[in-house]
């Protein structure tokens, strides 16, 4: 059986959000509204990770934290100008996207 966990997280402008996303690698993979006036829930995917961004205000907590491991923190780092700190499990960059969600972005060492 296949366990995957993944992330929801609460953002006010969906489409607006994925452009940021885009940045780091993420690609819409779904959308989806019931009804045109009502909130966007979108599915993400960058490689073997899914993110979900929705608009409902139930869905998830504001201003969460998430941790990601990639392969290419140092490319991410240039793409958003920031600093990588060398960290004893990791080199690691925070983000924070535009409704305010933490990201810490981590690349092992070794």
């Amino acid at each position: 059986m296949t366990e995957e966990i993944i992330p929801i997280i609460q953002v006010q402008d969906g489409s607006t959000t994925a452009k940021w996303y885009a940045r780091l690698g993420f690609a819409i993979e779904a959308e989806h509204r019931f009804a045109p006036n009502l909130p966007l829930y979108l599915i993400l995917r960058r490689g073997n990770v899914h993110l979900h961004l929705s608009e409902h205000a139930g869905d998830a907590r504001p201003h969460t934290l998430i941790y990601f491991w990639v392969q290419d923190v140092d490319a991410i780092a240039l793409e958003f100008a920031a600093t990588v700190i060398e960290q004893p499990w990791a080199h690691e960059i925070q983000l924070t996207d535009p409704d305010g969600n933490r990201l810490r972005i981590g690349e092992r060492k070794g």
